[in-house]
């Protein structure tokens, strides 16, 4: 027994692993904090300004499954290191990037990039940890850093910000991509898979082209309205998804196993994982530049009101399995869920004037119900799978979550945009305060601020109050959006725990389904 059991090595090894791992998380938010200061320094559109944060989750999530595969084939270590260095690289170029479309394409490799560091990671602690109890608290923590990560992003973000430039935050990556080239190779054990899967570039190609399009499409209809050329995107994203679809449940070895989806258990988790993080990053997206923007406070000022929800997501998080382990994962979930719509109502009632403290407090207990209920969402999304099936079940969580924040950013910061423009009319402006010919004020509050400066006080004050409301008009509608998903998860979890509780006794349905309900939400008693 003690023959399997890690020693010091591995657990030096797993710190290495902590970096790249909390880095990941950190930039999926990062840039949250710092998108006032790119419009100020880019003047990018308001969907120009959306790619540039968001396109990053969608290659990650685009090309997890499939770097996981090549890890297996030419070594799990060999992928991390080339990642890592990869990594570095694409930090430098997205540091320095001269324009928009630079920039854009910086954080496209950037995702790619980070793509084989998030499996890479998980797969070389499950060779580390070979003894149960050691392996699951190893996981604990690889998560909780990712977790970390995403939370102290506008933190880290805002220090920098105070006093570098916006491209400053792009350099973290640089330092962990050289301590992982010099310590990999001394403290992280080699591993290939000699039964690895086969590698699917045609998957890979159409999962990307199903997201994208529809993404831009419903970006253009928020900014543009109810145009031919964003109606054709979307319908051309949804037929390439009906393509990649029929392809997984085709194949004998598919990039994504679409038939985890038969089960409950996995299905409504999953849904959960998503939603969840679709909700938190959204709403972090919006409020980051509510503090800075509407409220007028520094970045750093900003990262620090954040702090709150990071200390309650933690504790939470802690205190999840704990509960869990008394009543059930199930009820843990619906209640967080439930728990996170008192704090978004609270964030429908902060204004322009009305100061931080609502709005911090409202991000808090929607912070604490969420995490609560994405700290046992991984756990049950693997224990719902057949153990055969384990590895891509984990693959197909990670692409949820890194799909959750990205789609949270793009669709709040799209409502958030569309009802912006639609508030922001000519009418509403007093004379004199007519808007550039770029309509630079009516694309982004950034550029309404910038506006403002070049007018008259009066004038420009005018302007900022509208648009100001405007903006916060955007939020609210934005949470509400998230009320309802999450109250609609809310709904989902309980009905599965009665499912559960009907099926208790002898049934005529698939026993290995019944087992999996029993395992993965357990009898409340």
């Amino acid at each position: 027994m003690s023959a399997t059991r890690a020693g010091r090595r591995e657990w030096i090894g797993l710190a290495v692993l902590a970096l790249p791992t909390m880095l990941i998380g950190l930039d999926m938010t990062v840039l949250h904090l710092a998108a006032p200061s790119i419009s100020e320094c880019l003047h990018p559109s308001s969907t120009e300004l959306l790619w540039v944060v968001d396109i990053y989750g969608f290659m990650v999530a685009g090309f997890l499954a499939t770097m996981g595969t090549l890890g297996d084939r030419i070594g799990r270590r060999r992928l991390l290191l080339i990642g890592a260095a990869a990594f570095a690289v694409a930090s430098v170029l997205a540091a320095c990037a001269p324009s928009v479309g630079t920039l854009i394409a910086s954080r496209a490799l950037l995702g790619v990039a980070g793509a084989t560091l998030m499996p890479s990671t998980l797969s070389l602690i499950s060779n580390m940890f070979r003894d149960p109890g050691q392996r699951r608290v190893a996981v604990a923590v690889w998560m909780t850093n990712f977790s970390i990560g995403g939370m102290v992003g506008p933190l880290i973000g805002g220090l920098f910000l105070e006093h570098f430039w916006y491209g400053s935050v792009f350099l973290l990556g640089v330092p962990v991509g050289v301590v992982l080239l010099i310590a990999g190779p001394l403290l992280l054990p080699e591993y290939r898979d000699p039964q690895a899967g086969r590698l699917d570039p045609v998957s890979v190609m159409l999962s990307i082209a199903t997201v994208l399009p529809v993404v831009y499409g419903f970006k253009e209809i928020a900014q543009q309205g109810l145009r031919t050329l964003p109606l054709l995107s979307v319908a051309v994203g949804l037929c390439l998804g009906v393509v990649f679809v029929r392809r997984q449940l085709r194949l004998a070895d598919p990039m994504l196993d679409l038939r985890l989806f038969s089960r409950p258990a996995f299905g409504v988790s999953l849904g959960g994982l998503t939603l969840g993080l679709f909700a938190v990053t959204g709403i972090q997206f919006l409020l980051l530049q509510y503090f800075q923007l509407v409220l007028g406070l520094s970045p750093l000022a900003t990262g620090l009101w954040t702090l709150p929800a990071v200390l309650a997501g933690v504790v939470s998080a802690l205190l999840a399995p704990l509960v869990a382990a008394r009543i059930g994962p199930g009820w843990v979930m619906a209640g967080g869920f439930l728990l996170s719509v008192p704090g978004l109502v609270l964030l429908t009632r902060a204004g322009a004037t009305s100061g931080p403290a609502l709005a911090v407090a409202g991000f808090a207990v929607t912070s604490f119900g969420v995490q609560a209920a994405l700290a046992l969402t991984n756990d049950v999304i693997i224990s719902s799978a057949p153990p055969e099936r384990a590895g891509n079940a984990s693959g197909i969580g990670e692409t949820g979550a890194n799909l959750g924040e990205a789609l949270g950013v793009a669709v709040a910061g799209s409502v958030a945009a569309a009802v912006y423009r639609a508030k922001l009319n000519l009418g509403s402006f007093p004379d004199g305060a007519e808007l550039d010919p770029a309509g630079a004020a009516r694309a982004t509050l950034g550029g309404a601020t910038e506006a403002a400066g070049r007018l008259p006080e009066r004038l420009g004050g005018e302007l900022l109050a509208v648009a100001r409301t405007a903006f916060t008009d955007g939020m609210h509608v934005a949470a509400l959006v998230n009320i309802g998903l999450m109250m609609a998860l809310t709904g989902a979890h309980l009905a599965l725990l009665r499912r559960d509780a009907a099926r208790r006794g002898p049934s005529d349905l698939d026993p290995d389904l019944d087992a999996e309900l029993q395992e993965a939400l357990p009898d409340r008693r």
